[in-house]
């Protein structure tokens, strides 16, 4: 990994700044991807803002910044994206400061402002270095996501339609799938899930795998559609929609349950059953059984302590299969009647098993 500090003035980097809705944040005479399109749209707060002006009109030392550097002549800021643009709409007119534009200050004033040092890290390297020195960076402060992380390494004509399609107030995912995914597109979270999903639940390593793959190809289309088809296999397979339905990982159930053909009509009734049923706790959970039959995702309630204790007395303290002796904490509660044939959690149900028993059970 290659860092090198440079000390540029602010006249250097707010040289052509530019800031257009359509084409992202700019400066450093067009070197600089200073808000890359389609990024997150966090802005300071006033005081913020002033306080960054403040610090370069009393000559204190900002913060240093961080710049990936993406070939020769071009430069994206990963670390100082709001000190930046706070310094260059100052020097451009665009606010002012106890009443007094750029602009309106003395020639001398304003040539202290351009002058003024500001301390940068141009870092370049392969894609692992970016990505360990960029969460190291980002230890303390606002930090970025894991998403943010991966996209400063791998920047290209991919990772800019895809934050067209996913990192923007309503974006298109947003439109379409805000019911069923958790987080903030701006802050990469939707992204993130939909690469997830397309790795089929995959870790770090394989969505990294997966934006070097795609890093330089044109667009994002592919993941548009599949997110898409996502969406529409759920709404078509759960016909009536719920709260819970919202932050499962309906891509991971996608690319295994797709093509099983179901009546909807009759998942519908078991889970509005499985809904009304106490005895589930994670109604979440509901979803992934309805698919998978495991019931550990639906958190059947336990038994209770007393209903224990009074089927431990009840049995002498014998396990109900090998009628051997134990002590209570030896022992588990277990369903006479198990619960997927209609067994409630209550003291009439109950019965209690050593461990060995209970597993030999559990196995059938």
């Amino acid at each position: 990994m290659k860092i090198e500090l440079h000390e540029l003035t602010v006249r250097e980097i707010s040289e052509n700044y530019i800031d257009n809705a359509e084409n992202g944040v700019t400066g450093y005479n067009g070197r600089l991807n200073i808000r890359p399109k389609y990024q997150r749209e966090f802005v300071y707060r006033e005081e913020q803002r002033n306080a960054v002006i403040e610090t370069i009109i009393k000559g204190f030392p900002l913060n240093v910044m961080y710049w990936v550097k993406n070939s020769d002549d071009d430069f994206e800021v990963l670390d100082g994206q709001q000190r930046t643009i706070s310094f260059c709409q100052y020097v451009n007119g665009d606010f002012s400061l106890n009443s007094r534009a750029f602009h309106n200050l003395t020639q001398t004033e304003q040539q202290q402002i351009l002058d003024y040092k500001v301390m940068v890290y141009f870092c370049e390297g392969n894609d692992k270095e970016k990505l360990d020195w960029f969460k190291t960076i980002n230890i303390a402060g606002e930090k970025l996501t894991m998403q943010e992380l991966r996209n400063a390494v791998y920047t290209g004509s991919w990772l800019s339609d895809a934050k067209l399609k996913f990192s923007k107030s309503n974006c298109a995912a947003y439109l379409q799938g805000n019911k069923f995914i958790n987080g903030s597109p701006i802050r990469q979270e939707y992204l993130e899930t939909v690469l997830r999903w397309i790795t089929n639940g995959g870790n770090d390593d394989k969505i990294r795998d997966y934006m070097a793959q795609h890093q330089h190809s044109p667009n994002a289309n592919e993941l548009l559609f599949y997110f898409r088809n996502v969406i529409d296999w759920v709404e078509n397979t759960f016909i009536k929609y719920r709260k819970e339905m919202k932050g499962i990982e309906w891509g991971v159930l996608y690319n295994q349950f797709k093509d099983i053909v179901t009546d909807t009509s009759v998942l519908e009734e078991e889970i509005s059953s499985l809904m009304a049923d106490e005895d589930v706790t994670n109604k979440k959970g509901i979803y992934l059984y309805i698919l998978t039959r495991q019931e550990k995702y639906l958190s059947v309630r336990a038994f209770e302590p007393r209903m224990k204790r009074a089927a431990y007395e009840r049995q002498a303290g014998l396990c109900s299969k090998c009628q051997k002796h134990f002590e209570i904490e030896q022992m588990e509660a277990d369903h006479i009647t198990p619960w997927s044939r209609g067994g409630k959690t209550i003291a009439e149900n109950c019965q209690m098993l050593c461990r060995d028993c209970n597993r030999r059970k559990s196995d059938i």
